[in-house]
């Protein structure tokens, strides 16, 4: 018996939203659109970091780097998200899905890998301060950031290759608010076995490999800053760490929920209740974090603004 053909499907529904009623779509579109917008504007710590010379160092370069690709992240899905909240009859063609998933898991992978380069920079900082500028030059720099977009990149093409290789002849609704691997399987109407296996193998590489990796950094941080005789100079050297910290554990506390636990325990709607919370609200809460409690950003935007730096 031949394979059913995908073409079967030239375009997709979104779901979305469409359950709730228009006075609370509007209230959602109206606080989404405020949060995506602060988020846009938050990132303008990466205008600050290439102005400014004082913040020409590894953290704030990996920082600059997770702000536009947090950016291009938010720009795939929210504008979507924004006009599904208005409009629920949303569609979207094959090719459009498939760009969407695409470029979501690029940037959503290069995320990951970036937050844990910045772990090993901070690592390397406190527990090989003598060397940290060898370590961690521009070369250097740059291999990590390039490293990390490549993986995500070639993760990517292997996750969307596996997707769309399926036929979806069964249906086309979409029950979620942007093309995700898991609610795409659900739409096939041959056996996803292989493709769940793909997907788990993804997810493992891609969240449980860098959270190992960005725990033995913080064991071996928090091992040194113990050893640091001052408590002054303990509190100094965990405040360089605590922000980085906050953003690793909402980024990889979130995805893991959705992405590592079995699909027996899969929910429409709680998935779609954390979707939301990764590709809107963690965002945000990078550049607030990184800015707001930063006291060198703070310092750098007064300088670029012409402002008085006034003591703490």
């Amino acid at each position: 018996m031949s394979k059913p053909n995908s073409t079967f499907v030239t375009e997709f529904l979104f779901e979305g939203f469409s359950n709730f009623q228009w006075h609370h779509r509007l209230t959602f579109f109206v606080v989404f659109l405020t949060l995506y917008l602060l988020t846009l504007s938050g990132n303008v710590i990466i205008v600050t970091i290439r102005l400014d010379r004082h913040l020409h160092t590894p953290m704030y370069f990996f920082l600059s780097m997770l702000s536009i690709s947090e950016t291009c992240y938010t720009v795939t899905i929210i504008p979507r998200m924004l006009f599904g909240l208005l409009n629920p009859q949303q569609t979207i063609s094959f090719q459009g899905c498939a760009t969407q998933l695409f470029f979501y898991l690029t940037f959503g992978i290069n995320n990951c890998f970036l937050l844990t380069a910045m772990g090993y920079d901070r690592y390397v900082a406190i527990c090989n301060p003598l060397r940290y500028s060898v370590i961690m030059g521009k070369t250097a720099c740059l291999y990590l950031a390039s490293g990390s977009l490549g993986i995500g990149l070639g993760m990517a093409i292997v996750q969307v290759n596996s997707v769309f290789g399926l036929p979806f002849c069964d249906g086309f609704v979409i029950s979620h608010f942007f093309c995700d691997v898991r609610p795409l399987l659900k739409l096939s109407c041959t056996g996803t076995t292989v493709n769940e296996i793909i997907n788990f193998v993804v997810s493992v590489c891609v969240l449980v490999l860098p959270m190992c990796l960005v725990f033995i950094s913080y064991v071996l941080i928090i091992s040194t800053i113990l050893k640091i005789a001052s408590s002054e100079g303990r509190k100094k050297a965990f405040a360089t760490c605590a922000s980085h910290l906050t953003v690793v554990i909402i980024h990889y506390g979130c995805a893991s929920i959705v992405y590592l636990k079995p699909k027996s325990q899969s929910s429409v709607g709680q998935d779609r209740l954390i979707s939301v919370t990764y590709t809107v609200i963690t965002p945000l809460l990078n550049p607030v974090v990184y800015s707001l409690r930063n006291k060198e950003v703070k310092d750098a935007m007064r300088r670029i603004l012409g402002l008085k730096i006034l003591s703490p």
